[in-house]
């Protein structure tokens, strides 16, 4: 085995689960289930199919006999009509009925869709479950002041558990576009070569009614609500577009997550998890990369590009269909999903091991504080006498001082001693610290967290309190 290549999507990073959605078992048993409920629906229309026909074909729904299949694919170039074959091959008494006015369509879309609603099943529970992490996470340091940035410039202070919210929040979107192109999703049905169901038209003597129930009854068969009412030879491909999107969607989520982790540890605030025995460096021993939120950006890149596969494909599919969606669909669509089920799996690991490193945090916030208290100083030094505009200038003045220190002395920040020793304030070192309370500085921030995880995240998570209490297992 060590002679081919091998996909690192399932080698390294894709969980057993979104593997199995996208095997050749799963794929291929589905394309059984279809026919089966093809030719149930046939004959509760009328057709001549007997019961023992459909008995013998769910008896071997699941006893694929792939190398007949390959035999024949070999000899006739068509993955459908060879499987229709070694079906065939297993049910001598159905095989007269087998895919009986049906097109490869019929099983290929059908199950390219249903695939994908299993897979986006997975999706969604991994992404609760990241979502529920993040919210603990977020509770816990909703009170923990920060220094925040804007432009990466330091700017106001937030808690880390506001900041955290907004990790939540981008992922709380997804979780909405995915509920929604989920939902949405409804079978191709049986349309027949261009859409006309002709085929089913002519089996049906004509008869229009028949012909209008098919699609519903094999809809219910499969554990769907309708098919589309129009189309081709296929589905429309937007469809995909629009499914791979939900993953780029949650792939920009979790590389703005990854992002704002590995620069926090490069701050040495908060890390990823780093375990015992990991090696950071192979040179550099000290070192503590973060190396799974690398990776998250890395396989969330993956995904923002193969987005554009479906996208293109949608757009060049000719009149009823051509048949340059098939080896992309191959590709774009299990990879993407793949890759996501890796990321979701990582970003899941990064949160339940974030180790927050307090006293940092101050020491960092503490550094820019004295020029964010600026205004409350100048409130203070007003209330003891002195005058608001000349107070405003002098301390412009004094924090262009006191930045030199720090950006070209390599010095602390005296702002706090440089405005003491001022007697326009008339404010002593220690009424100054006292005004130094990093939460004073927060503002609304843990009321904004408590009142986020309550009437938002909450009633999502309490919706979906059957799937909470995964953990992610990371291979490599």
């Amino acid at each position: 085995m060590n002679d081919k290549y091998v996909s690192p999507l399932s080698a390294r990073y894709a969980s057993p689960e979104m593997q199995e959605i996208f095997s050749p078992d799963r794929k291929f048993k589905t394309w059984r289930k279809l026919w089966i409920a093809l030719a149930e629906t046939e004959q509760e229309l009328g057709l001549a199919i007997t019961d023992e026909q459909i008995a013998e074909l769910k008896a071997h729904a699941d006893e694929i006999n792939y190398e007949d299949a390959q035999r024949r694919e070999k000899e006739v170039r068509h993955d459908v009509m060879s499987h229709v074959y070694a079906y065939g091959l297993q049910c001598p008494k159905a095989k007269p009925i087998i895919h009986l006015g049906a097109t490869s369509c019929y099983v290929g879309d059908n199950t390219d869709i249903i695939l994908m609603r299993d897979a986006l099943d997975l999706i969604k529970r991994k992404l609760l479950n990241v979502i529920n992490e993040l919210a603990k996470f977020a509770d816990a340091n909703k009170d923990l002041p920060c220094l925040a940035y804007t432009h990466y410039q330091p700017a106001q202070p937030t808690t880390v558990g506001k900041r955290a919210t907004l990790w939540i929040n981008e992922f709380m979107l997804d979780l909405e576009d995915l509920d929604y192109v989920r939902d949405s999703l409804k079978l191709l049905g049986c349309k027949g070569t261009t859409g006309t169901q002709a085929s089913f038209l002519e089996l049906f003597n004509g008869d229009q009614d028949k012909c209008d129930q098919l699609d519903p009854l094999i809809a219910r068969k499969m554990g769907f609500d309708a098919c589309y009412p129009v189309s081709g030879q296929t589905y429309s491909r937007k469809v995909d577009t629009r499914v791979i999107n939900v993953l780029a969607g949650i792939a920009a989520s979790a590389t703005k997550f990854s992002n704002d982790i590995r620069l926090l540890q490069h701050a040495k605030e908060i890390e990823e998890p780093f375990e015992k025995s990991q090696i950071g460096s192979s040179a550099m021993a000290y070192k503590r990369n973060p190396m799974r939120s690398e990776r998250i950006g890395s396989l969330s890149r993956y995904i923002l590009a193969d987005a554009l596969n479906p996208a293109i494909t949608s757009s060049v599919q000719w009149f009823e269909r051509t048949l340059d969606d098939s080896a992309n669909k191959r590709l774009s669509v299990p990879e993407g999903f793949l890759a996501a089920d890796g990321v979701l799996d990582l970003v899941a690991n990064v949160v339940d091991g974030l180790v927050v490193y307090p006293k940092v945090i101050r020491k960092h916030l503490m550094a820019e504080l004295p020029f964010m208290a600026t205004e409350n100083i100048m409130m203070d030094a007003v209330k003891a006498g002195g005058d608001r505009q000349e107070l405003h200038e002098r301390i412009r003045e004094l924090s262009m001082q006191a930045g030199k220190c720090v950006k070209e002395e390599g010095g602390d920040n005296p702002l706090l001693q440089l405005i003491a020793d001022d007697p326009m304030f008339n404010l002593s070192l220690e009424d100054l610290e006292q005004a130094m309370d990093p939460k004073k500085y927060v503002g609304r921030a843990p009321y904004q967290v408590t009142r986020y995880l309550k009437q938002v995240v909450g009633p999502v998570l309490e919706a979906n309190q059957d799937v909470l209490g995964w953990k992610a297992e990371i291979d490599v």
